[in-house]
């Protein structure tokens, strides 16, 4: 889109309408539309004759006295950016939701503008806690032989991410005794399921996971693609209690499970490296749960993990 006309561009627009150009003339030479020259003349000729230097005073003097109007002095929109980032959106992810159109609000706003309104707004502090902040990644562990399949046999339609129903698992710790969170994320929709755990021992995260997932429509749990780690060493009973698929990814290779990787970065901001888990309850954990799920995704054209995964026109997708 053409922006503000030019001096240069008035000084042309001046020695033309001398010459005896129209203002169809002149803007077939700027490559300006007929109407933006018919508006500079009208407004900035001096009597009936249009003068460049003085064009250019009264265009820089008018921009200079009206008034600033910003986007965040809007109610609306002020309420649609807070109520975000209380919902820990990023600000990319606020202006892609604002721009789908599903909200009240009739324009949007960009991820900049919400940054700089952050880093200059009086309860700043406020809201950079909703900011996502990385945590250290875990360390990784070797799983035992001979179980599951390995992720190099896993068929094109979970590469892909052509179906729902695909799972990545890992878990996410606390300091040794304290317990953690076993996490599970849909390679397609990015719906994440999370489960607290009392401990790490193999058998009680596999009934903790088997518990989730059971309460999943058969179509939406196909397979889960595990970290290596001794904790997942009994989810091999999955495949006999639900029918699902099991695969391991290689040892230290965390890129093959790039997905829950990144959710668990996610998860991170919620619960520090080093959070005591005996202080968080099933409620605190379904709560960030149902945070994550309702967040617009980029990667969704910003429609949320649940509105993807419990879309029922996307029911063949499950197949």
């Amino acid at each position: 889109m053409a922006g503000h006309l030019t001096s240069q561009e008035r000084d042309c627009i001046a020695q033309l309408a001398h010459q005896g150009a129209d203002q169809k003339e002149i803007a077939q030479a700027l490559n300006r539309s007929p109407s933006t020259i018919s508006r500079e003349m009208r407004r900035n000729r001096t009597d009936d004759n249009y003068h460049a230097s003085q064009a250019q005073q009264r265009a820089e003097r008018r921009r200079r006295e009206r008034p600033i109007t910003r986007k965040m002095d809007d109610p609306e929109m002020d309420e649609a950016v807070r109520d975000g980032l209380a919902h820990y959106w990023s600000p990319e992810q606020i202006e892609g939701r604002l721009k789908r159109g599903d909200t009240e609000v009739d324009t949007s706003v960009s991820a900049r503008t919400i940054y700089f309104w952050i880093a200059h707004d009086d309860d700043r502090e406020h809201w950079k806690q909703f900011l996502r902040r990385r945590g250290r990644r875990p360390n990784r562990r070797e799983k035992p032989d001979g179980i599951g399949a390995p992720i190099k046999d896993r068929p094109e339609v979970i590469e892909e991410r052509l179906r729902l129903g695909d799972f990545e698992g890992d878990t996410v710790l606390g300091p040794p005794g304290t317990g953690g969170l076993a996490t599970l994320v849909d390679r397609k929709s990015r719906y994440t399921i999370i489960v607290k755990i009392q401990r790490k021992e193999a058998d009680h995260v596999h009934q903790k996971i088997k518990q989730r997932l059971k309460q999943l429509d058969e179509k939406r749990r196909k397979s889960v693609t595990f970290d290596n780690g001794t904790e997942f060493a009994r989810c091999h009973r999955l495949e006999k209690h639900l029918g699902m698929e099991l695969y391991y990814a290689e040892p230290g290779c965390p890129h093959q499970r790039g997905t829950n990787e990144n959710t668990n970065g996610l998860i991170r901001q919620f619960y520090p490296k080093g959070t005591d888990f005996r202080d968080v309850t099933h409620y605190d954990v379904r709560a960030t749960e149902n945070l994550l799920n309702d967040r617009p995704r980029a990667c969704l054209d910003y429609r949320t993990p649940n509105e993807v995964f419990f879309d029922d026109s996307a029911s063949d997708d499950c197949i």
